[in-house]
């Protein structure tokens, strides 16, 4: 008797060991260092992992404005690119000729904003279809200094591979 006692416990203890649920184990966050810009415009963020290069470089647009722009390529199919953009100042060779360019173009700057184009000149600049669908976003920023800026934390999260975020205003 005490033996099926004994058996009886020994069942019952299997039969709700096993209807009881195991525990699952608590899965743990994703540490993955990324790389995030935060932006007026939006936020742009990246594994580390996924980027393969960082670039900048300037170049002129139809003889009229001066780009800076710093490229960030990844893995992945969609290319980001953070632009400053300017006026193609030509500089004269001789010194009292500069001050003729340079009211020249704060005239056509005054022009522009009295006939609301001004604005125009402050946005991303894209063409339908090529650059609408061509998996790129742009960010186009307001000077020199922030794209400078987005070059130095996105090489410096990119060699180091260290988590940064860059705020900007």
């Amino acid at each position: 008797m005490k033996s099926r006692l004994l058996l009886a416990l020994f069942a019952f203890a299997l039969t709700a060991r096993a209807q009881s649920p195991t525990p699952s184990p608590t899965p743990e966050p994703t540490r993955q260092p990324l790389w995030r810009c935060e932006l007026p415009g939006g936020t742009y963020e990246v594994a580390l992992r996924a980027v393969i290069s960082v670039s900048t470089h300037d170049y002129i647009v139809d003889s009229a404005a001066r780009v800076t722009e710093v490229n960030i390529d990844t893995s992945g199919n969609l290319a980001v690119r953070f632009y400053y953009i300017e006026p193609n100042t030509p500089n004269s060779p001789v010194g009292f000729g500069q001050s003729a360019i340079n009211k020249a173009q704060e005239l056509a700057k005054e022009i522009a904003g009295r006939t609301g184009q001004d604005d125009a000149w402050q946005k991303v600049m894209k063409t339908y279809p090529g650059s609408t669908h061509a998996h790129t976003v742009e960010y186009r920023l307001d000077s020199k200094e922030q794209i400078n800026k987005v070059f130095e934390s996105a090489e410096r999260a990119f060699r180091l591979g260290q988590n940064t975020t860059l705020k900007l205003p």
